[in-house]
């Protein structure tokens, strides 16, 4: 029933529990992950062109730490586990590949860097309402995290820095 599971993560210390979850549904059914990173080029709307690459760097180099931690999650697993990063909107890319990979779950949490804005996030909601596979929503309100998405700390600290 599940082969592949979709992991999209953003690299918080919240996934941990959203990640505790795909690895039970990926080791029961035997099933491949692919663990998502997406580079939120909605952040970049407030900055000066010229900062862009350099906050981009930042972001590939968060996505990187964090598709490499995840993906260490799964070692005692029999399970295949890929990475990809991509930038753009996050529910769009998160589409977009649970298409491209023939995904039968998507995994993720309920919210993102703001968790008051709404008990589903928008990135969680757009993903529940048009994907055409299952979604796990997996709800990180009690976890132990300051709910400030490595994205959105990038670009705070890159308007600071002018």
């Amino acid at each position: 029933m599940y082969d592949t599971v979709l992991l999209p993560t953003d690299g918080s210390q919240a996934m941990e529990t959203v990640v505790e979850h795909a690895r039970d549904v990926a080791g029961r059914r035997g099933a491949d992950v692919h663990v998502l990173y997406v580079v939120d080029d909605r952040a970049f709307l407030t900055l000066d062109d010229d900062r862009v690459p350099e906050v981009t760097d930042r972001l590939r180099e968060e996505g990187e730490r964090a598709t490499d931690e995840t993906a260490t999650a799964f070692d005692d697993e029999n399970v295949s586990v890929t990475t990809e990063i991509r930038q753009g909107n996050p529910s769009d890319e998160i589409l977009a590949v649970a298409d491209e990979r023939d995904a039968d779950l998507v995994v993720m949490g309920t919210h993102g860097a703001d968790p008051t804005r709404n008990m589903l996030g928008s990135v969680s909601q757009k993903v529940v309402t048009l994907s055409t596979v299952p979604v796990l929503t997996v709800d990180i309100t009690d976890a132990d995290d300051d709910g400030t998405s490595p994205v959105v700390e990038a670009a705070l600290d890159a308007n600071s820095e002018n």
